[in-house]
């Protein structure tokens, strides 16, 4: 049964890779007899079909709360997310509020700060250096206003205190994606039966590659997604790209050739999704979770991009670096990634503990009273916003 109707906590999320790397924390977290959590869904993914196979898959509980946030632009989402918070906040106390990640939804914690509530922001200091990227604006804006941060590794703690971020309020805990993968392989391997006729086939047959596509810089760029297509249609194995649907849009407006070896399908489920990763000869993608998630599996990738926040994949020889508008050379890039095939590497995201520490963090603070921000000498963080003054 759970507990008050009025909770102590609350966690937002907007986005299907957030709920897989936040699944074991809410299943943690709704352990605690200690205190309540309030689950809000920001409506950022508005694919219902796709966000509840995702709950479903990782036995993630239904949100307690939906927005039904809409809009066409990053402002509209943004300011609608704001603005749903905020009025959120003013019928439902809590003594903290939980971000994830580095999307829209996180812009919410602009509400959360207004009402004068402490932030607690998971997958902290993360840079890419790439002011292009929404992403990157997201990420920087909701850690300088986040009272606790979970930074998966030693490097981003080291970004974060580079920018004057206080020390004491960032706790390094290792990346949750290794938590779900290390304890979900079993489940995983059911993805084959969960695939149609046509496209076990080709698992089964092996030999493929799975592709990838998705940021706006990339796909909202002419010259990017054609050099992307472009590089996809220089391979000779087959490929599975299951494909977004604004990306399916921009491939059609663009009139972009799609060689016949590439199978293009519609997004799928995780279970599904992490099969075809696991028994692929390796991916490409632009999506920083995926990335990291075949660096785990030990599959070598790809990364399309001019910039990441995961250099490390890079640094253990887990992944090839791919330029959209500046790398010409295909078969170069090819062959590089072909020659990792086979090689090994230890992952450098964690030792698959990381939800438990960021969980009895959480529980820990609570039972201490560090969320009270009147209680100074008690409070953890406070001490170390000089920076600010």
């Amino acid at each position: 049964l759970r507990g008050p109707l009025m909770s102590d906590i609350a966690l937002v999320l907007g986005i299907r890779p957030d709920v897989i790397r936040a699944s074991k924390i809410i299943e943690l977290i709704d352990d605690f007899p200690e205190f309540n959590l309030d689950f809000i869904w920001s409506g950022q993914h508005y694919s219902e079909n796709m966000k509840d196979i995702f709950f479903q898959q990782l036995n993630v509980r239904k949100p307690d709360f939906e927005f039904n946030i809409d809009g066409e632009t990053d402002a509209d989402v943004v300011s609608s997310t704001i603005a749903s918070l905020y009025n959120h906040l003013r019928d439902h106390s809590y003594k903290a509020v939980i971000f994830l990640g580095d999307t829209n939804t996180v812009m919410g914690s602009l509400a959360v700060a207004q009402h004068n509530i402490p932030i607690i922001h998971i997958e902290g200091c993360m840079r890419s250096y790439d002011w292009r990227m929404p992403e990157e604006k997201y990420r920087t804006t909701v850690d300088h206003l986040s009272d606790r941060i979970y930074a998966y590794l030693d490097q981003y703690k080291t970004q974060g205190l580079n920018e004057g971020i206080g020390e004491r309020r960032i706790m390094v805990t290792g990346n949750p994606i290794v938590d779900i993968i290390n304890e979900n392989k079993e489940l995983f391997d059911q993805g084959l039966d969960l695939l149609d006729d046509e496209l076990k086939k080709v698992v089964q047959e092996g030999g493929y590659v799975l592709a990838t596509c998705h940021r706006r810089e990339n796909i909202l760029d002419s010259e990017s997604l054609n050099s992307i297509i472009n590089l996809m249609n220089s391979i000779d194995d087959k490929i599975i790209f299951p494909m977004g649907y604004k990306t399916q849009e921009q491939v059609s407006k663009l009139n972009i050739k799609i060689n016949d070896n590439i199978k293009v399908i519609d997004p799928i489920g995780y279970i599904e999704f992490m099969y075809i990763l696991d028994n692929a000869k390796y991916t490409i993608s632009d999506s920083g979770t995926v990335v990291e998630e075949a660096c785990i599996l030990g599959i070598p990738s790809i990364q399309v991009r001019k910039s990441t926040e995961r250099p490390e994949v890079y640094e253990v020889n887990a992944s090839v670096k791919f330029s959209p508008t500046e790398d010409a050379d295909y078969k170069k890039i090819i062959m590089a990634v072909e020659n990792l095939i086979g090689t090994k590497w230890e992952h450098p995201f964690g030792d698959g503990l990381a939800s438990e520490r960021i969980a009895k963090d959480i529980r820990d603070m609570y039972i201490k009273d560090s969320f009270n921000r009147h209680s100074r000498e008690d409070y953890p963080f406070n001490t170390d916003r000089s920076y600010m003054s």
